[in-house]
């Protein structure tokens, strides 16, 4: 791999603590990184060699959900020795030339972890100094979700962006996108000749999406209060999850044919406004960082459709939220129950339909859930799952991280698994709407589903949401 320099604006942050200080030691450790490479941290807080060793070593012991093996003590120095600080103001253009000093030119990637409104500063002072010029090396930069708060101000992001970086430099980064079994969805669909003939109207019930968790806001309140769960997840990660499950195969494995397909469905989701739930658990508004009369949504659940041929008439249930009774995220893809069915399911309780799951988290899979017979004289019948697991021990980092992944894509200058401006602004065509017509949400009981109307949200259409198993692919 070619040596670069990864120049990271607000090393500090919370997210660079979660996800990329952890992602880069993985890459340590399996050789990714080039001996020769620069990370430079930036950051308001002065820091010496040793506080920063100390930073990072703090980091990667914390307890993280996405990163639980074990650190090593020779990878550990391996990667502090590629490390280097800068502190300084993002407004001050001393600290552009202290970097530029830093790292020379040539390969440069720049990872923003900072807060929007303070991008134009970082921008204008890289042009001063010379520093996003493609002169003797590639230079792309890497920006973190959300792009903009709503349709006109992602536009306006993403012109900002254009005046100082061509699109093929630029890597909006939804870590969704970097996740396995999501991007495994590709090929099941279109590297199989099984399922994909009957992934359309005449075959599909209905499609569900579900991303619940059974845990609050935590520390984020400062932030979530800001935004809500629409925001947050429904306007990027969960309609990502439904363009993968849906898109058409697109005319070959490239990031413009990729993204074109995605696109298309994006631009077709209708936004129906009197097809949306907003609750908030409670005991909300007594979580730190929180405003005591906040009508931020923690819980939202919506229906749409796509407006094309193939998936004609199909309903979408889209729900998402927190402190509620399970952690899980998946797709489910419900057939059609055949009129002339010669079985029904005798003593499980209802005539249940084959469902495709593509589960992703936490027992990342992709399942389809069958009647069978159960062995014996009498004809009984029982739903099974036919299932792929990865069955990796959490512990273990064989599958990597969705920023491991990401990183590794932008080193090589392949944005397919990122988005592009139009695939943005079309995610924010179609939340807007709904974010408009908002109302005071709903209160709804921690450790539940969620609030009762969105429950009677998919029962006024004779159905019923699915509840996720747990009972496949368990390590």
């Amino acid at each position: 791999m070619q040596p670069f320099s990864l120049v990271t604006f607000g090393i500090t942050s919370n997210i660079v603590q979660k996800y990329l200080i952890p992602s880069l030691y993985d890459m340590e450790e399996k050789g990714l990184l080039p001996a020769n490479m620069i990370i430079v941290g930036i950051a308001r807080r002065q820091m010496s060699e040793k506080d920063l060793a100390d930073y990072l070593h703090q980091t990667l012991h914390l307890e993280n959900l996405h990163h639980k093996h074990e650190i090593k003590a020779e990878v550990f120095q391996k990667l502090c020795k590629k490390f280097c600080y800068l502190s300084g103001e993002i407004e001050d253009r001393d600290l552009y030339e202290k970097l530029k000093k830093t790292i020379g030119e040539g390969n440069i990637i720049y990872y923003l972890a900072t807060y929007p409104e303070l991008y134009k500063y970082v921008f204008d002072n890289l042009q001063k100094v010379g520093l996003n010029k493609q002169k003797s090396g590639w230079v792309r930069l890497m920006i973190e979700k959300p792009i903009g708060h709503d349709l006109l101000s992602a536009k306006e992001l993403n012109e900002l962006l254009l005046n100082y970086f061509t699109e093929d430099q630029i890597f909006r980064l939804d870590h969704y996108l970097g996740k396995e079994t999501l991007q495994n969805i590709l090929t099941f669909r279109f590297a199989n000749g099984v399922f994909e003939p009957i992934i359309n109207k005449d075959h599909i019930d209905h499609i569900q999406i579900t991303a619940l968790e059974d845990f609050g806001i935590g520390k984020r309140g400062g932030y979530y209060d800001q935004v809500g769960a629409l925001k947050d997840v429904g306007q990027n990660h969960l309609l990502q999850m439904l363009a993968f499950a849906t898109m058409d195969a697109p005319g070959e494995f490239s990031n413009e044919a990729v993204t074109r397909e995605r696109i298309k469905i994006l631009k077709n989701l209708q936004s129906l406004t009197d097809k949306v739930v907003f609750g908030q658990y409670e005991g909300y508004i007594k979580e730190e960082n929180v405003a005591p009369d906040s009508a931020t949504e923690t819980f939202y659940a919506l229906k749409t459709y796509i407006r094309n041929e193939r998936f004609k008439d199909i309903p979408i249930y889209i729900r998402a939220g927190k402190k509620l009774k399970k952690t899980a995220t998946e797709i489910s893809i419900v057939f059609k129950k055949p009129a002339n069915r010669l079985f029904k399911c005798f003593d499980c309780g209802e005539d249940e339909p084959n469902v495709l799951i593509y589960r992703i988290q936490p027992n990342e899979a992709i399942v389809f859930k069958i009647l069978t017979k159960l062995p014996g004289h009498k004809v009984k019948l029982q739903p099974e799952y036919m299932q792929y697991c990865y069955r990796i021990d959490p512990h273990n980092h064989y599958i990597p991280d969705p920023y491991e992944r990401l990183l590794v894509d932008t080193i090589r200058g392949d944005q397919t698994f990122f988005n592009d401006a139009a695939e943005i602004e079309a995610q924010w065509a179609f939340v807007d709407p709904l974010i408009e017509v908002r109302k005071k949400p709903v209160v709804y009981q921690a450790g539940s589903w969620g609030p009762k109307e969105a429950d009677e949200l998919i029962e006024k259409d004779g159905r019923k949401w699915l509840e996720p198993s747990m009972e496949f692919c368990r390590i």
